[in-house]
């Protein structure tokens, strides 16, 4: 039978007894086969091996760390993938045949050497060291993806927050534009003077654009990737589009446990640079047909991956991954979010207000959607981003902006 290896190099194939035999002898198997050493080897039937870091990294896979169990103890059928994590360089058999080139074959066009110079390999270390996100701000994106939406379409948002010096990245609101969300695609339907809005509200509280955000339906989580060939078109545009290097983009997606329950994940990653440079200077394939693949990204010109001129890459190498915290920030997330199917009208306002009437005012108004829908609805654009500087610096806000916002709250 068949078994198919996908490593860096990316997916081989290796022909095995059957599925009585133990873990030791596959590996001898991809030895002989693959010219891997068994000793630099680390098999897992887990994908998030291929994006292991360092050997601590690696300690975490341990479905096949026990070289006695057989291959039927790991659910395997003819045709399966394996994730195969080696140390070291090694010469891909199969690699591409050589043509000879100047006056006695085929010359050289600039693509051909294009192609050459436009080699694809894994990025080791992203540009972010981390990013942090406020819990009250997280709890209400996912439990709105998780509630309303169950997971059936995707969801996406601008993530506002600040960037230290040493690249660590904190997340304190998210700003949701208008989108149409489908199964397996996100459709974002900006408003250039909505997001002027936004983000002269967010200079006004000390924080700016810092990632992007969006979730995957239940539906792809039959698929066997961390990011679609969509998706990674979408966060690279979106990547290129900021300028800022530490930008991060996050995933949310609802994964099962063994006994049946299933968790809300949060997994954080940068575009790497080579995935970045590729849009900007028009790689990428970006039409999609129905039986496109959605783990690999097809490129208008061939690359080098590995050994091997390709068309197709696997997402997996455009993907760097972020460690992931959380903080408790200075904002509330009360407030209901901009865009979604319920309105948000001048009653929701008072409503807010009456609920929280025990705190000084600053504190009241300390909620990035209620400060976007004052400016969106009410003519407060100009005054808004004062209001805003108020809520970062926790000063009292002037009796004038108080009464003019209470006033419109009581007229619902």
């Amino acid at each position: 039978m068949m078994l198919r290896i996908r490593s860096r190099d990316g997916l081989e194939r290796i022909q095995v007894d059957g599925l009585h035999i133990p873990i030791s002898q596959l590996k001898t198997l991809i030895e002989s086969q693959l010219q891997i050493p068994i000793q630099n080897q680390t098999l897992s039937t887990d994908q998030n091996l291929l994006l292991a870091k360092t050997p601590a990294d690696l300690l975490r896979f341990t479905d096949m760390a026990d070289r006695s169990t057989p291959l039927s103890a790991l659910n395997l059928s003819h045709g399966s993938i394996l994730f195969l994590y080696y140390h070291g360089e090694r010469t891909v058999r199969g690699g591409p045949s050589v043509s000879p080139a100047g006056s006695f074959g085929r010359k050289m066009t600039m693509d051909d050497l294009i192609a050459i110079q436009t080699r694809i390999t894994r990025q080791e270390s992203p540009h972010c060291d981390s990013v942090s996100f406020d819990r009250d701000s997280a709890n209400a994106f996912q439990r709105y993806v998780n509630e309303t939406l169950s997971f059936a379409t995707k969801c996406g948002g601008f993530m506002y927050g600040t960037v230290s010096e040493e690249g660590r990245v904190e997340v304190d609101f998210i700003y949701e534009p208008p989108q149409q969300g489908m199964e397996d695609d996100l459709v974002l339907l900006r408003d250039p003077e909505e997001e002027k809005l936004v983000d002269a509200i967010a200079a006004g509280l000390g924080r700016k654009r810092v990632g992007f955000i969006f979730t995957q339906t239940i539906m792809q989580d039959k698929k066997d990737y961390n990011f679609s060939n969509k998706e990674v078109l979408q966060a690279a545009e979106l990547h290129a589009e900021s300028g800022l290097k530490e930008w991060v983009t996050v995933v949310v997606k609802l994964e099962a446990n063994e006994d049946g329950s299933a968790d809300v994940h949060f997994e954080a990653f940068q575009m790497s640079d080579m995935c970045v440079k590729l849009f900007k200077e028009g790689w990428f394939v970006t039409e999609f047909e129905e039986n496109d693949d959605p783990k690999l990204s097809k490129m208008k010109k061939d690359v080098v991956v590995g050994v091997k001129d390709v068309k197709e890459v696997d997402n997996d190498f455009f993907l760097v991954v972020v460690k992931i915290f959380d903080h408790q920030g200075p904002l509330s997330s009360t407030f209901p979010i901009e865009n979604r199917n319920n309105p948000v009208t001048l009653r929701t306002l008072k409503s807010h207000l009456v609920r929280t009437k025990s705190l000084p005012f600053v504190k009241r108004i300390s909620d990035f959607h209620l400060l976007l829908f004052l400016a969106k609805f009410h003519g407060l654009g100009s005054e808004v981003p004062a209001l805003a500087e108020c809520v970062n610096t926790q000063t009292a806000v002037s009796e004038g902006y108080q009464l003019l916002i209470e006033s419109m709250a009581n007229t619902s």
